[in-house]
């Protein structure tokens, strides 16, 4: 392993692997995260991986396969922050349709890395359109619908694509997960119908999670052995530690403001997802210090809300401080 200072003031170090193999791209305008824009850059590729970024002095190891950019623009790959991305081929089919389980809306032991298919004809598509990562989440219409998944887009089967199992929780809080099927077609309804019940379910579902844990973590009765493992509530133990985060999707001021009791209730490290209707608490959101996934800002404004209301919903949550990722569902 060898290391190299690459070209922006100060410079800052990355490490390069074996030089067979790599690829140099130079002369182009490298729009970077982190160190603004560099003109006349060179970025410097190794195993699959970006071994250094800088400007025209940045060396270039031997043997080198070089590209010449010149007139070009070079910028990071996008990142998809929430996406149903090899969970859906035909929506018309629904053998080829892994969006959510129906069974239950409590489903955290659900892994949505199971059901991923790399070979989806959706990936190429995506990565054309610059898509190079993504989180995959299931369908919005539990309430808890199961683990994301980190992938690229790249790669030759799904073991490749695949880069994080169960790297967030799916969570949400809206008038979407109401089980009204039952009632609207003539039958019972299914708890929760309300928002009310979906809160409390929730809080059971986590207060069940920790009594579980603390079970688990007793020494186990010589007589009566180990306790029964839960895998629904197992699969929550991370949460309640703040070791993963949960991602809170929410629409409405109110439905934020009640979802976010919760999860403050348990601790819960949260990442916000959606509120394109809460423009009225948009100081309330930058008090809970958590970031958002905002989106999608193609939204249709409600109907007291300016015509740019939900457009214009990022560049206001950044003027508060709000850290924030555009969520391209």
């Amino acid at each position: 392993m060898t290391s190299h200072r690459v070209g922006p003031p100060g410079g800052f170090k990355v490490q390069m692997d074996n030089p067979a193999g790599i690829v140099a791209i130079t002369g182009g305008r490298l729009l970077t995260v982190s160190h603004g824009v560099i003109e006349n850059g060179v970025i410097v590729l190794s195993g699959g991986k970006i071994a250094a970024v800088g400007g025209p002095r940045t060396a270039i190891p031997a043997g080198a396969h070089v590209v010449d950019a010149k007139g070009m623009t070079v910028y990071p790959g996008l990142v998809d922050a929430e996406t149903n991305l090899g969970l859906i081929e035909v929506e018309a089919d629904q053998a080829s349709n892994d969006l959510a389980e129906p069974s239950d809306e409590i489903m955290p032991q659900m892994h949505v890395a199971d059901a991923f298919h790399g070979e989806s004809v959706r990936v190429p598509v995506a990565r054309l359109n610059g898509v190079t990562n993504a989180i995959v989440a299931p369908a919005s219409e539990d309430s808890m619908a199961g683990q994301d998944a980190f992938i690229q887009l790249y790669g030759r089967d799904r073991d490749q694509m695949i880069l994080g199992r169960d790297v967030a929780l799916a969570m949400n809080f809206s008038g979407e997960q109401r089980r009204l099927g039952g009632r609207r077609s003539g039958g019972t309804p299914k708890y929760p119908t309300t928002r009310m019940g979906l809160a409390t379910q929730l809080r059971q579902t986590f207060l069940d999670a920790q009594n579980y844990m603390e079970t688990m973590e007793k020494k186990p009765d010589e007589k009566k052995g180990p306790p029964k493992r839960d895998l629904k509530l197992e699969a929550l133990i991370p949460y309640l530690k703040g070791e993963k985060p949960v991602v809170l999707g929410a629409h409405e001021g109110y439905e934020v403001e009640v979802a976010m009791e919760v999860a403050q209730e348990f601790h819960l490290k949260v990442i916000l997802s959606h509120v394109e209707h809460s423009q009225e608490m948009l100081d309330k959101i930058a008090s809970y210090h958590v970031p958002v996934i905002v989106g999608p800002i193609y939204t249709a404004p409600a109907a007291n809300q300016r015509y740019d209301a939900v457009f214009s919903l990022p560049a206001q949550l950044q003027k508060r401080g709000v850290k924030i990722a555009p969520g391209f569902v």
